[in-house]
């Protein structure tokens, strides 16, 4: 049911909003769940209007710093926000820090009214080794979210424990981001906890088993992602080195029912 009340949505965070493993739009740059989302919200609300200020390999702190003013001038109306995933992915990691500085992601928005919903961090254990080493780690950040919604105000946190996001095929071949499918999934998945009517099901993994790795599957891995990944963390370099927002400035977004179209007005 569409209402007839206008939307400003504007995403934050780190390459899971930036939208890395999904199929790009025209122009090269990432579709993602939050473009996805911002069609859903489209359809439901009269306008919706998208900023979209994540860029992919920050941390916490750095999302705080470089994106919260801006994202708070937009005077939004719902906001996303994934951070934190790659703090837990470094050698050292400041829990008592990080849950401040989630908590000062949230207070402004909550302040001006706005919804804000966390992503939490799915099981990724059968997904990638990095799922495993960061097990403990994953439930302690996933924790600090359910805080954030029991004591803030956040959006209750969408499920994904034996869900689609514990499936291979909803994360890309890097075993770090999603997948299409994954994107897709998040996308239905953060719309209904915000109120918005979808298909049930989104839940559920595709019919079928999922590809069986080989090891040509695993060298290909450590070939093209695991061992640039480490590459880049030895040299203290990061994915998003010199990268800035992919529309920091609102546009108006067309109905998911008409493929996600952007009009610049």
């Amino acid at each position: 049911m569409t209402t007839s009340t206008a939307v400003t949505y504007v995403a934050i965070g780190d390459s899971l909003s930036e939208g890395v493993g999904d199929v790009p739009w025209p122009d090269g740059t990432a579709r993602g769940w939050t473009d996805r989302l911002a069609g859903l919200l489209a359809d439901h609300h009269a306008t919706c209007d998208y900023a979209n200020l994540a860029v992919r390999g920050y941390q916490a702190g750095q999302v705080r710093d470089r994106q919260l003013a801006a994202a708070v001038a937009l005077a939004p109306d719902v906001v996303t926000i994934t951070a934190g995933m790659n703090d837990i992915l470094r050698p050292r990691v400041d829990f008592d820090a990080l849950e401040t500085t989630l908590t000062d992601l949230v207070l402004p928005f909550q302040a001006m009214g706005a919804q804000v919903l966390f992503v939490p961090i799915p099981d990724i254990t059968k997904i990638s080794p990095a799922g495993r080493l960061t097990l403990p780690r994953r439930q302690r950040l996933n924790a600090i979210f359910q805080r954030l919604c029991d004591e803030s105000g956040v959006v209750p946190l969408i499920s994904t424990t034996d869900t689609v996001f514990e499936d291979p095929r909803a994360w890309d071949e890097d075993r770090l981001h999603l997948s299409p499918l994954g994107h897709e999934r998040l996308a239905t998945g953060a719309a209904e906890a915000l109120g918005v009517e979808v298909e049930s099901g989104w839940q559920s993994p595709p019919p079928g088993p999922p590809p069986q790795r080989t090891l040509r599957t695993e060298a290909a891995w450590w070939s093209r992602h695991a061992t640039p990944w480490i590459g880049r963390r030895l040299r203290g370099r990061s994915s998003g080195d010199g990268r800035s927002a992919k529309r920091p400035v609102p546009t108006r977004v067309a109905p998911e029912a008409e493929s996600l179209g952007f009009d610049d007005r």
